[in-house]
């Protein structure tokens, strides 16, 4: 079953449990009760929504990972469950005991998609494009070279044309806004399938920041930003995106629910991340070599 993203920016909401229930109330009215079982997400935008001890233990319980945002739309946090998996203890081991070699063949794996990715989404310049897709050649084991680097300032230079853009992951002008939200939004859904096959989303494969908890996430997320910034292209060149309205939020998190072709999986993107997930534990348990990637 494909688990719903509740998304909370109203003001004077509460959310409270009642038999199992998300019960969520507005203005003292309650508008919705949603099964925990149900919600894979829960991202919360406003300040003001108030909230029982049990809205936290119940959906943790349930495996749904909970994003709480500042004032600026942009997360400040988020809680995932510490038991998702049976044998998580097993899958950590293998995790934290994996080689260096092998960490870096599954990040020169995963930035060599992201930059056909790139490539794939402004195939409508030549130039940029060649030069994207020559890149690939370079990708090393770990990336030593930061081709990823050099491919996102050619990617982004092209990433909308007719629009001055300058990429900014604090802010910035728009449509940073949108990417930022639509980002933080991938992240959240990839480590709550990171947590669910069993892995510690603070041990990454490239990411090593001792501050970030979410180390792992910031891997995998790589391979899937594409799908946000199609979406950010779609909406800025249908006009009217200035402002990251509710119509736009609800637009953003449509990619979750869109259609993904990962190895021979051909289903709904936040379905197809648990495939990928899975994919990297066999990868630490020594039973194939290759993470399973998504096409876009």
């Amino acid at each position: 079953m494909i688990k719903k993203i509740i998304e909370i920016s109203r003001e004077r909401t509460s959310l409270s449990i009642k038999y199992g229930q998300l019960i969520i109330k507005q203005d003292g009215k309650e508008t919705s009760s949603i099964p925990c079982e149900d919600i894979g997400v829960l991202l919360v935008d406003n300040p003001a929504t108030n909230y029982t001890h049990s809205v936290f233990t119940e959906l943790l319980k349930q495996g749904a990972a909970v994003v709480l945002c500042d004032g600026n739309h942009l997360p400040t946090g988020m809680l995932l469950p510490i038991e998702s998996n049976s044998i998580q203890t097993e899958r950590y081991a293998k995790q934290i005991n994996a080689k260096e070699p092998l960490k870096k063949k599954l990040w020169q794996q995963i930035v060599k998609t992201k930059i056909k990715h790139q490539a794939k989404l402004i195939k409508d310049d030549t130039q940029i494009h060649k030069a994207l897709t020559a890149l690939l050649s370079q990708v090393r084991s770990g990336d030593p070279s930061n081709i990823e680097a050099r491919a996102s300032k050619l990617f982004w230079s092209a990433y909308i044309q007719g629009l001055e853009f300058r990429r900014d992951a604090e802010g910035g002008p728009p449509p940073n806004n949108l990417l930022n939200y639509g980002y933080m939004v991938m992240r959240a859904a990839v480590a709550r399938a990171i947590c669910s096959a069993g892995l510690l989303p603070s041990v990454g494969l490239h990411h090593r920041n001792r501050y970030n908890a979410f180390c792992l996430a910031d891997d995998l997320v790589e391979p899937f930003r594409g799908f946000v910034e199609a979406k950010v292209k779609e909406i800025v060149e249908g006009g009217d995106w200035e402002e990251l309205t509710q119509t736009i939020k609800a637009r953003l998190l449509e990619v979750l629910y869109d259609e993904v072709e990962i190895a021979d999986y051909k289903g709904p993107l936040m379905v197809g991340l648990h495939r990928t997930a899975a994919s990297l534990v066999r990868c630490f348990c020594g039973e194939q070599k290759e993470i399973e990637l998504p096409r876009i």
